[in-house]
């Protein structure tokens, strides 16, 4: 086996952010004396710039201690297809210029998708990290991401069993997958003593199970006015039962603006410009129920066994539903959803198996196998 093992790791918006973290410090570990054992190696971080501007990007490499990129392609906005051209005709440059042994993607998004192709094409070996996840539902772009992807890559790295048979089912060989946990719980095991002490909740005046925290940005929320019409009517119903913490995604703030959607004067709907992961981490740990449209959240809440429901007709990661503490709803159901869970008890459900924050030491180990 080679002494070094050069591999570029990829990153391309929000929620790539948190999974890359864990990723680079598992490897500066392993590289560090005396270390593992075995051979180095060499990783590059690439930012593909699919998340440009400072709310949405560089406020999460500082809060997650990532060092600046290595390459950063800077490709920003536009369409699916332009945004994925673009990704790939300026990440064959870096790979042809480069010759990694391995390129890391994570997640599902565009540059994920876009990577694995350019690989793909160039005889590049691909690790997917957060592999098989499936919604079934292929209105989402990611759904396209994620299947075009795990066809693709060489490694195939699930959060959960359920991932597993995702992709025996499609095909794929057994000793190309392996469970190793879910990456975004060793990012929130790491950074749970500064979400700890931000001083957000007091700022808001708030206390612990006492409001609910609400974040949403999907287009098949926000941009149709009478869909995203009723759930800011809803949010203005359930602020006068306790408070609404309601940081505004900047897609989110736009179609309520197109709309003349009127975000009202209500006390208790507390809107908030986009945070940073700790103070994400902080309201998710401590709110009394979540309301989401991301990922990412379903998975934090089910680590706190915080209640939550997604407002989504599927979700790619089931398994937050069937031993977490996550429910699927919609609009309609809404009202009666929100009535069930805060007649609950405030804390329920399991966290899944291979939670456990050591994730990234088990892909690291499984690449060096690899060679």
């Amino acid at each position: 086996m080679s002494k070094e093992i050069k591999v570029i790791v990829v990153a391309g918006a929000r929620p790539n952010f948190m999974k890359i973290a864990p990723l680079m410090k598992a490897v500066a570990a392993h590289n560090a004396p005396p270390g593992p054992g075995g051979p180095r190696i060499a990783a590059q971080l690439l930012h593909t710039g699919q998340h440009y501007d400072e709310a949405m990007s560089e406020v999460f490499f500082r809060d997650l201690g990532i060092r600046p990129p290595d390459i950063n392609l800077e490709v920003g906005s536009g369409s699916h297809a332009v945004q994925t051209a673009n990704v790939m005709t300026k990440f064959e440059l870096v790979c042809e210029r480069e010759k990694p042994d391995w390129v890391v993607v994570v997640g599902d998004v565009n540059s994920t998708m876009a990577c694995t192709l350019v690989c793909s094409k160039l005889g590049i070996k691909v690790a997917h990290v957060e592999a098989g996840l499936r919604s079934y539902d292929r209105g989402m772009p990611e759904e396209v991401n994620r299947l075009v992807t795990d066809a693709l890559a060489d490694l195939l790295l699930t959060p959960s069993e359920d991932a597993n048979e995702n992709l025996r089912r499609e095909g794929i060989p057994d000793d190309k997958i392996e469970c190793v946990g879910n990456i975004m719980i060793d990012a929130l095991v790491a950074n749970l003593p500064q979400s700890r002490q931000r001083p957000l909740l007091a700022q808001l005046g708030l206390r612990g199970q006492d409001f609910v925290y609400v974040t949403l940005h999907r287009p098949s929320n926000v941009d149709n006015q009478s869909s995203l019409s009723a759930i800011m009517a809803h949010l203005h119903r359930l602020a006068k039962r306790l408070p609404v913490v309601f940081p505004l995604h900047p897609r989110t703030k736009k179609m309520c603006a197109q709309f003349g959607i009127s975000l009202g004067d209500n006390p208790g709907l507390r809107i908030l410009d986009p945070i940073g992961y700790h103070d994400s981490l902080c309201l998710t740990e401590n709110a009394r129920l979540v309301l989401t449209d991301s990922g990412g959240l379903q998975e934090e809440s089910t680590y706190f066994r915080t209640p939550c429901l997604t407002l989504r007709p599927n979700t790619e990661r089931p398994v937050t539903v069937t031993v977490g503490s996550n429910k699927l709803t919609n609009i309609e159901q809404l009202p009666e959803d929100l009535d069930a869970v805060l007649a609950r008890e405030s804390r329920f459900g399991q966290i899944p198996l291979l939670w456990d924050g050591h994730t990234a030491e088990r892909i690291i180990a499984r690449l060096l196998r690899q060679g």
